[in-house]
């Protein structure tokens, strides 16, 4: 009788538990200590040989900070919510003391819209070359205030204030004012 070389399947649990401890560079010892779930118990899971219980599955996605379902579906499951979080440098476009650029639009899409928060210093601006033909931008001020410029045009702007302007020409966000200036900007390509 000759032996039929089987493949097993990987359990999607195991391999997204493996890989989202490599990429944020844990050992079985932190992951343990983040979950609350032992150092064996950890291993042996990876390795595929013991089928946690839900509550352990659940510690280990929230120690991740993941939902269970990107844990148990693996690798094609796609959250309903993406989150970006605050404390996420990877979203940090420019991180000065004086200007400081953090995207708040999933990093890992190709998109038409793009959202950031700016923070700026008195004093300081932001000068963009023209930008993709039909681009325009929304800005937002939530605190102080900034001078938008766009081609030729110019208008300054408050807390609460929004502008929408061209961006596939030469503009420009500076504070003008005192204080930091806090503002939303929206990317808009394709003209919409």
């Amino acid at each position: 009788m000759k032996r039929r070389n089987v493949q097993s399947k990987a359990n999607p649990f195991c391999e997204q538990v493996r890989k989202l401890r490599a990429q944020k560079g844990w050992s079985l010892e932190q992951l343990a200590a983040a979950s609350g779930v032992s150092r064996s118990m950890l291993s042996q899971i990876e390795r595929d040989r013991v089928n946690p219980t839900v509550a352990v599955a659940q510690r280990i996605a929230a120690a991740f900070e993941v939902s269970l379902g990107s844990l148990v579906d693996g690798p094609n499951y796609a959250p309903a919510i993406d989150v970006i979080r605050a404390s996420d440098r990877a979203t940090h476009f420019r991180s000065q003391s004086d200007c400081e650029i953090r995207t708040l639009s999933p990093l890992h899409l190709e998109k038409e819209v793009e959202f950031y928060e700016l923070r700026f210093r008195p004093g300081v601006s932001l000068r963009s070359a023209p930008h993709f033909a039909g681009t325009r931008e929304i800005l937002t001020v939530v605190q102080g205030s900034l001078r938008v410029t766009s081609g030729k045009d110019v208008s300054d702007l408050g807390p609460g204030d929004s502008a929408h302007y061209r961006a596939d020409v030469p503009h420009a966000i500076e504070n003008r004012g005192r204080g930091v200036a806090i503002a939303f900007l929206v990317d808009l390509y394709g003209g919409r």
